[in-house]
């Protein structure tokens, strides 16, 4: 009883804290909670939750402040994230809906997440190295001249000119598509590529020539690597609500957004789909300590190619945060899986 009344203190005071950015008083929270106890216990509660860690005084005569081990137990012990409405989910699915490729999608991704958690949004772009083939087209453009296109599961699209020695027939060309799907649908690039190597040798003598086009193409486009360490970033304007934490929150992460290396590492373990929250110190910067990170992997079905999430101060609505980063991680997964 006495611990769930202390955690039911430490609640109280997150949600204060974030709401209104001051210390919070044992006064404010019996004015502001209906926690059943009297001031004196709540006063009690508060002298062991400080002895404990999980709140601190930032000086004399101030009320408390969460630590980020108060951030941690408070996430932790979160029975239910916070849901979004149905106006909100259908916000969402109508503004997604509206992508029409892949840069479109992240785009969009970052401009709602922005909106919708009042943060700085961050978006990965898919990474190659964990995508799948999904289809292989073959297109005439003239006798001696093919477009081929390679889609692949990240909704990434990759289209080349391949110039081959003599013309190919309308069959021959339908010989090639089916050999050259057979070979990679299904399969991880760096799998693909290796197995492409057996394709030239298993048609005939005419169409040897043009099959090593081919390949030698298909393969330089899935060993094309610029999105690998791609990132969108959006809602910058968000951090001028945080002024009074200028040099310790808003200066380092300013900074910290021109380098998207800094960025992905931000993000960190979110490729295993889960959603993630990482507060303060437990990040992977010392620099941004007064920061957290919500973010979670994003792909389609069960294999997450990229991840996404929201930076900012460490006092922040968790519960909503993580429904709003949860959510658009799934709108984002459906439609690359629809594609």
């Amino acid at each position: 009883m006495v611990e769930e009344r202390r955690l039911e203190v430490l609640r109280a005071i997150v949600e204060d804290y974030v709401s209104t950015h001051e210390p919070v008083g044992s006064k404010a929270l019996v004015e502001r909670h209906h926690l059943g106890v009297s001031p004196a216990t709540v006063r009690n509660d508060m002298a062991a939750l400080e002895d404990e860690g999980f709140i601190a005084q930032p000086h004399t005569s101030a009320g408390r402040v969460p630590t980020d081990k108060g951030y941690r137990l408070f996430v932790d012990r979160l029975s239910t994230v916070k849901p979004m409405s149905g106006a909100e989910r259908r916000a969402i699915q109508t503004f997604m809906a509206g992508a029409v490729d892949l840069d479109d999608v992240v785009q969009r991704s970052v401009r709602l997440l922005s909106q919708l958690t009042r943060q700085v949004a961050v978006v990965q772009y898919p990474t190659l190295s964990r995508s799948t083939v999904r289809h292989v087209e073959l297109v005439a453009l003239a006798p001696a001249r093919l477009l081929l296109v390679l889609i692949l599961s990240s909704g990434r699209v990759e289209q080349r000119l391949v110039e081959v020695p003599a013309e190919i027939s309308e069959d021959d060309l339908a010989d090639l598509r089916v050999r050259l799907n057979r070979t990679v649908v299904g399969e991880r690039i760096a799998d693909a590529a290796t197995a492409l190597g057996d394709v030239p040798v298993q048609v005939g003598d005419d169409l040897r020539t043009p099959a090593e086009h081919l390949v030698a193409t298909l393969v330089e486009a899935m060993s094309d690597h610029r999105s690998d360490e791609r990132v969108a970033v959006g809602g910058t304007a968000n951090l001028a609500r945080f002024g009074e934490s200028f040099d310790t929150t808003v200066r380092p992460l300013l900074e910290a957004l021109e380098e998207h290396v800094i960025l992905l590492k931000l993000l960190g373990e979110a490729h295993s789909g889960a959603l993630t929250v990482r507060i303060g110190h437990e990040g992977p910067y010392q620099e941004l300590a007064g920061t957290s990170v919500v973010a979670s992997g994003y792909g389609p079905g069960n294999a997450p190619l990229a991840s996404l999430g929201i930076v900012g101060p460490t006092h922040m609505d968790y519960p909503g945060t993580m429904a709003a980063v949860g959510a658009v991680a799934r709108y984002v997964s459906r439609i690359l899986d629809e594609q």
